[in-house]
C-alpha cells in the first residue's frame, strides 16, 4: 500500500515505501544557507569538513530528520507527525546515497497513534541513524 488515508488503512508490521532523499553537496548546501549556516564548513564543502577531521560533508542532523517526515507524509499525507525520536550512530555524507524505511511496531485505534521504527541507511547498508516516530492520523 503506497499510502493510507486513516488508523483504519494501517496494519502492525506495515512497511512503508522506502524513500531516497537528494543528499547532493548542492542539495546540502541549499539547505545550510535556508537554515543560516551560510557558506563553508562541514555542510558546504568535503575538503573543509576533511580538514576537520570528518570523513567529509555532511548532511546536517535535522535535514535527515526533514527526510524522515517527509517520507512519513508520503505514506499518510493526513498524518500529524506528533515527535521524531533519531540516534546518530554515524555521519550521513552528503553525496552518498542513503535510503530511508519505517515499519509500524504499535497501533492504538482509539487515539488513532501509530508509533514507527525508523531506519537511514548509507549505499553499503550500514545503519546511520535510527529512531522512532509517533503520528497521528485521522480516524476511519
Amino acid at each position: 500500500m503506497s499510502s493510507v488515508a486513516t488508523i483504519d488503512d494501517v496494519e502492525f508490521g506495515m512497511e512503508l515505501v522506502p524513500f531516497e532523499p537528494n543528499t547532493s553537496l548542492e542539495s546540502v548546501r541549499a539547505f545550510a544557507k535556508a537554515v543560516g549556516w551560510g557558506l563553508g564548513g562541514r555542510f558546504n564543502d568535503h575538503e573543509q569538513a576533511r580538514k576537520e577531521g570528518l570523513p567529509g560533508a555532511l548532511v546536517p542532523g535535522i535535514m535527515a530528520m526533514g527526510f524522515l517526515t517527509t517520507m512519513i507524509h508520503r505514506w499518510a499525507p493526513a498524518a500529524i507527525v506528533e515527535r521524531i525520536d533519531t540516534v546518530f550512530r554515524a555521519p550521513l555524507l552528503a553525496d552518498e546515497p542513503c535510503s530511508l524505511a519505517a515499519t509500524v511496531t504499535d497501533i492504538d485505534s482509539h487515539t488513532a497513534i501509530v508509533e514507527l521504527d525508523l531506519s537511514v541507511k548509507n549505499s553499503a547498508n550500514e545503519t546511520r541513524v535510527f529512531g522512532t516516530a509517533r503520528v497521528r492520523l485521522p480516524k476511519g
